[in-house]
């Protein structure tokens, strides 16, 4: 319901801007261009969407050989001692353990055909032992909180628009996006904790957090100190290495299990061809409801406005051009989604505001979703403090993303 809100004030709004450039301005073109750009925007939407059957064919077919090579259940296992302290509520030995592990599993690796159903099963489980079945419990509000953060090891989809959109090296926004959801997952994480007093410092909860962290910093730390020439090349070579290493990785678990790779990949490349096919009439709805938006000059309206706050405070203002992606990325994926290819088509796939866009939609997850569809699953209505510790992880990625842009792409 959110999106059909949002895409008629995309229509809405941009008739607006436009009769008052007619009214006030006398541009005569404006509509011209409005008409255009509904015409631009639908092919382009549709360009795109079949450009990208091939490419997300062949990563969701290595996916599903991960997979079955048990990718997901090893990641599962790595972290079932962190999750566990996590969800004090939650009996010693629940069912809904194992969910929780696939999920977030699942997520980290951007299986989200995978991720959900073991999202929607897992609250179904914790459901079964919350006491007040209307509000949320606890461990539910954990569980949706770190999902809307959107800790994400493998950007799949972004960097397979990025592929699409013609970028010389599609992977370099891997570990600005891997920094930037830490940042996020961190900050919900630790803003739940406070709020149901689990206790950080336990001895396990160190141990995971305090390594995660050091690898973070370190990598951060690493590349402060790089030359500002070497660190574009750097990060490039570092995630093309880190992603070949984990489709081999892949491919040797799978073997180890015997699987039939070449079937396991067929089947996952197949989804992804239905994938590419299903996102068409979605891609080309929020593409030409932004076309207008754009066309109108109510979006130049929206970004000078913010420009100038910024400037007030006295920030470089060059980031403003990303911040509609930030802005929209708590409400709706799909039009974040847009957002960002509308950046990278307006500015270039390779540009600092379309790589920052790429680095604010791969920051967190879609919040105002997870929570409408976890919690609705389960007749959940009084959600506690859940959405106002996932906005805090929203702006922290957005936040974080915006830094590691600087950092990696300026």
């Amino acid at each position: 319901m959110a999106l059909n809100y949002i895409w008629i004030a995309f229509f809405l709004i941009g008739f607006l801007v436009a009769l008052g450039q007619l009214i006030f301005a006398g541009n005569t073109q404006i509509f011209n261009e409005l008409v255009n750009s509904i015409f631009n925007s639908a092919k382009t939407g549709f360009e795109i969407s079949l450009g990208l059957t091939g490419v997300l064919a062949l990563w969701m077919g290595l996916m599903k050989v991960g997979e079955k090579g048990g990718v997901v259940t090893i990641l599962g296992r790595m972290f079932g001692p962190l999750f566990q302290r996590l969800f004090p509520g939650l009996p010693k030995g629940h069912p809904a353990y194992g969910s929780i592990m696939l999920n977030f599993s699942a997520n980290m690796l951007g299986l989200d055909n995978a991720a959900t159903p073991m999202g929607l099963k897992a609250m179904k489980e914790m459901q079964e032992v919350n006491p007040d079945k209307e509000s949320a419990s606890n461990a539910q509000i954990m569980f949706l909180v770190l999902n809307a953060s959107g800790l994400t090891i493998i950007p799949v989809t972004i960097i397979v628009y990025r592929t699409q959109l013609g970028a010389a090296n599609p992977a370099d926004i891997f570990i600005p996006i891997m920094i930037a959801t830490f940042a996020a997952t961190m900050a919900g994480l630790i803003s739940v904790a406070i709020v149901q007093r689990i206790n950080l410092f336990n001895k396990v909860i160190i141990a995971y957090l305090g390594g995660l962290t050091a690898i973070v910093a370190g990598i951060v730390f690493y590349f402060t100190n790089l030359p500002k020439e070497q660190i574009t090349a750097v990060s490039t070579f570092a995630a093309n290495f880190m992603l070949i290493i984990i489709i081999v990785l892949f491919i040797v678990l799978a073997v180890i299990k015997k699987v039939n790779v070449y079937d396991a990949f067929i089947e996952g490349a197949k989804e992804g061809f239905g994938i590419a096919v299903k996102i068409i009439p979605f891609l080309v709805a929020i593409l030409v409801g932004i076309g207008i938006f754009r066309a109108s000059g109510a979006m130049d309206l929206l970004v000078d406005g913010l420009a100038k706050f910024f400037a007030w405070l006295g920030f470089d203002t060059e980031f403003t051009g990303a911040l509609p992606v930030a802005m929209m990325k708590p409400l709706s994926g799909s039009g974040s989604r847009g957002l960002m290819i509308d950046a990278m088509k307006t500015f270039g796939a390779d540009s600092f505001i379309g790589k920052m866009s790429c680095a604010l939609q791969g920051s967190t997850d879609t919040t105002f979703y997870i929570l409408a569809v976890y919690f609705g699953s389960v007749g959940i209505k009084n959600t506690r403090h859940s959405v106002v510790c996932a906005l805090i992880a929203d702006f922290t990625g957005a936040v974080s993303a915006i830094l590691v842009s600087y950092l990696f792409f300026k």
